[in-house]
């Protein structure tokens, strides 16, 4: 489930057909369709996108793109496991590739589904009520959770993070961390956490947990900002956090921790939902609701890490933006440095999926599910 709170009964996502790239705009609709040129160089073999479904619509999807073939194909997950009662399950949301193994977390449906690589069949599910993130650090995955049920209540329950062995895949030890936690990032042999305490609101969560990944248990927390999200970490160990604000008063934000001192040392003031880090540019995207005035205010920009400073506010170049009504994802390819950006539209109907050039102009566009957003990229190695 996405990272709205406003928007808590919405989430949802099925995806796309990729195009050839070409100047003028070409749509595929078809579940399986050659829809590029094949390439040939790089160690990147192409991506996951897991699409996450309405919420209680048991609809969450996998795809998957191949650059050596050009082909992209919808739904693979329930093709490849037909056994699977309820095929892939209640809201995607989040998949990362660790090794030769795929792991997709399905929000409402209290699950990680752990599938083989380059397959996509299910090797285990592994069962961790309202599973948010997943990272991973020395052959151990951790998986953040919101611990209770789905349901704004100011006595929600505190959360915990998982710790599974990749090898065995079963889960060895818990922590306790924060309200309703969210993105994670590990750094010198410590797991940090952001908290959101978005289930509780007015009375959100403002920390990030500091976990002892050798005694697993929290050593520190570090006051930061309301309603915290998304994380991210460059080459100096300087973590990026973002903050979702109240909706009304409060903007959403982005703070930097300092993991020298484990103290957040600065304030950008960027609104900031998504993000994505490749080299020292930290590429985002914003979709701030505000209940006074009853509307998203939608931005992008692209950040400077060694500098802090903002490289730009137009990700998109080419006018495309215009038409994208709700950024719900996005991704950076490490090799080409094409840039995905998902559409969620009204969180109802059909999504898309927009690829771009680095310099910001549109490759291709395709028709997507129910609210597209999450990218692993599948590498050689």
């Amino acid at each position: 489930m996405k990272k709205n709170l406003i928007q808590i009964i919405l989430s949802a996502f099925v995806i796309l057909n990729l195009v050839s790239c070409r100047e003028d705009e070409t749509i595929f609709l078809s579940s399986d369709t050659n829809v590029a040129a094949p390439r040939s160089d790089g160690n990147i073999e192409g991506f996951y996108l897991l699409n996450e479904g309405n919420m209680g619509m048991n609809r969450a999807s996998l795809d998957v793109f191949n650059y050596r073939t050009g082909n992209y194909t919808t739904d693979v997950y329930s093709e490849r496991n037909p056994s699977v009662v309820k095929e892939l399950g209640d809201v995607g949301n989040d998949i990362k590739i660790y090794g030769n193994k795929v792991y997709a977390v399905i929000n409402c449906s209290n699950k990680v589904e752990v599938l083989e690589k380059w397959t996509a069949k299910r090797i285990k599910k592994i069962d961790i009520p309202n599973c948010r993130y997943v990272t991973f650090y020395r052959d151990k995955a951790y998986v953040s959770s919101y611990s209770g049920p789905v349901a704004i209540d100011p006595n929600a329950e505190i959360g915990f993070v998982a710790e599974i062995d990749t090898t065995s895949l079963e889960i060895k030890r818990k922590v306790t961390v924060g309200y309703q936690p969210e993105q994670m990032v590990v750094h010198n042999g410590k797991l940090y956490v952001a908290n959101s305490g978005g289930y509780r609101v007015p009375n959100y969560d403002r920390t990030v947990s500091v976990i002892d990944l050798e005694t697993f248990t929290e050593i520190k927390k570090i006051d930061v900002g309301i309603n915290l999200y998304s994380m991210q970490i460059d080459s100096r160990g300087d973590i990026y956090v973002s903050s979702r604000g109240d909706y009304y008063n409060t903007p959403s934000n982005l703070f930097v921790i300092d993991t020298k001192t484990d103290e957040k040392k600065m304030q950008l003031d960027i609104p900031v939902s998504g993000t994505c880090l490749v080299d020292d540019l930290l590429y985002y995207y914003s979709v701030s609701w505000s209940y006074l005035t009853g509307s998203n205010k939608v931005s992008y920009g692209i950040l400077d890490t060694k500098t802090k400073k903002i490289v730009t506010d137009k990700i998109i170049t080419d006018g495309t933006d215009k038409k994208i009504m709700i950024p719900y994802g996005l991704q950076v390819n490490p090799e080409t440095k094409e840039i995905y950006i998902t559409d969620a539209q009204n969180y109802v109907v059909t999504g898309y999926i927009y690829c771009f050039t680095p310099d910001g102009k549109l490759k291709w566009k395709t028709t997507a599910g129910n609210i597209p957003a999450h990218i692993a990229f599948i590498t050689k190695k």
